[in-house]
């Protein structure tokens, strides 16, 4: 099992989580090959947080299933590995490796005994006291990367498996995070996001015992980082100290990812989201009185069970109030593990579609309007790549927003002459929904190295 293929399903999380397991796999001598076929140890990294997205592993699973009496092993790890645990046996019995996220550090190990020919093997306990310290990371961004900075999450809402998949809560030390943030800027990464399920509920368990606000402040004056970001917030847990940081150091991106899940205060309560729309709104209303202008993103659930015709109408209301920057609509799934599933009065699945439907072309025209505002300005990106088909180069903004712009100096790239991984200064001429588009007005900065 000298060579090996990850798929990764879900968030920046998960996303982060196989830079770990690649890198543990490369300094234990494997190989990545980037197609399952060619591989003779395959591992899927898995999501649970909707149906949907747990359905395509074990479609994914099935696709390879005949391959396994040919030696290939195969291996499920993270949220669906946690949820499911020694059930994916049964369920997929080609399956040799099942491990959650927590037992990463452990990966060669548990491969060992694959390879000495057990054919049930798991990680998966939450013991913590490993969770962070994963010494060998393979990035897959030269000029972005992840921070982990809490596991976890201590909240009950009633739709989430996250509690039951990554754990409760804990934090890492604000000296360990800052200096992970000043190797990367060392080794010339110029941007970083602190991750967690629930950033801004992150406490120090050092002596310094700062908060989220304290952490993001003081990781903004890392020397040699330019930006940074984070994710995901939970509006309990959003103090007025954070727009506070954002607003006294522009090294903070101005963009927060707030999911609100509904615009009704009852279907709130049902969710369990410990506030109300009021409160929510409040949080909102630090932001728009901020000096700078923070872009707002937002999560919303449609369909949750006893979602009224009126309670959905109060979720339109809620988008045209905020103008959300955009917006990750889903429809409301059953979740194993989670107090929702005793509710009986589901919504119709065809009355989901049309809800979501609904929501996604009134927050289209929310976009068309808010993105038409940047047209006349100038920004800054962060290149990130070049498109040959429309002949423009791929940027992103402070406030997470594609830029696509044309540059007459440098029409195409060329060896030793690209802007990747650089900061460009560009003018807004046109937007769409989605992104925006421009020229670049000057020769691009090196990122800080």
């Amino acid at each position: 099992m000298k060579t090996f293929y990850i798929e990764t399903f879900g968030c920046q999380m998960n996303a982060h989580d196989s830079e770990k397991v690649v890198g543990t796999l490369l300094q234990k001598g494997y190989t990545q090959v980037e197609r399952p076929d060619e591989a003779e140890l395959v591992l899927y990294n898995t999501c649970s947080i909707r149906d949907k997205a747990e359905q395509k592993v074990f479609s994914r699973l099935q696709q390879f299933k005949r391959e396994a009496g040919n030696g290939k092993v195969f291996g499920v790890l993270g949220c669906v590995a946690q949820q499911e645990g020694e059930r994916i046996f049964e369920r997929a019995p080609h399956v040799s490796l099942v491990a959650g996220s927590a037992s990463y550090t452990k990966l060669p190990e548990l491969l060992v005994q694959v390879e000495g020919g057990n054919r049930r093997v798991t990680g998966l306990s939450l013991d913590t006291d490993q969770t962070f310290d994963t010494p060998f990371t393979q990035r897959d961004n030269p000029h972005r990367a992840y921070i982990t900075i809490i596991e976890g999450c201590d909240k009950a809402c009633a739709y989430c498996v996250v509690p039951f998949t990554r754990g409760p809560e804990r934090s890492r030390t604000s000296e360990s995070v800052l200096r992970e943030a000043s190797t990367l800027a060392g080794s010339g990464y110029s941007e970083i996001q602190l991750l967690g399920q629930n950033v801004n509920s992150y406490r120090d368990p050092s002596s310094s015992g700062w908060d989220f606000a304290q952490l993001l402040a003081n990781t903004g004056n890392v020397p040699g980082i330019r930006r940074v970001r984070f994710t995901t917030s939970h509006p309990r847990d959003f103090v007025k100290d954070i727009v506070d940081a954002i607003d006294d150091n522009p090294v903070l991106c101005n963009h927060v990812h707030l999911p609100v899940q509904s615009g009704s205060s009852s279907v709130l309560s049902r969710m369990q989201r410990l506030y109300s729309r009021d409160q929510y709104m409040r949080r909102i209303e630090w932001m728009k009185n901020a000096k700078r202008n923070i872009a707002i993103t937002t999560d919303i659930i449609v369909g949750f069970p006893g979602e009224t015709e009126s309670d959905f109408e109060q979720t339109l209301q809620l988008a045209e109030e905020v103008e959300y920057d955009s917006m990750f609509i889903f429809k409301y799934s059953k979740r194993p593990n989670t107090s929702a599933l005793q509710f009986e009065d589901h919504i119709p699945e065809e009355e989901k579609t049309r809800r979501l439907m609904v929501l996604q072309e009134r927050q289209r025209a929310i976009q068309i309007r808010r993105n038409a505002e940047f047209i006349g300005k100038s920004e800054e990106v962060l290149v990130e790549g070049y498109n040959v088909a429309t002949r423009q180069w791929i940027g992103r903004t402070t406030q997470n927003k594609t830029l696509n712009f044309c540059d007459s100096n440098l029409p195409a790239p060329a060896d030793g002459d690209t802007l990747v991984g650089r900061y460009a200064q560009v003018l807004v001429t046109r937007a769409g929904p989605n992104s925006l588009a421009g020229e670049r007005l000057a020769p691009a900065v090196p990122g800080v190295q």
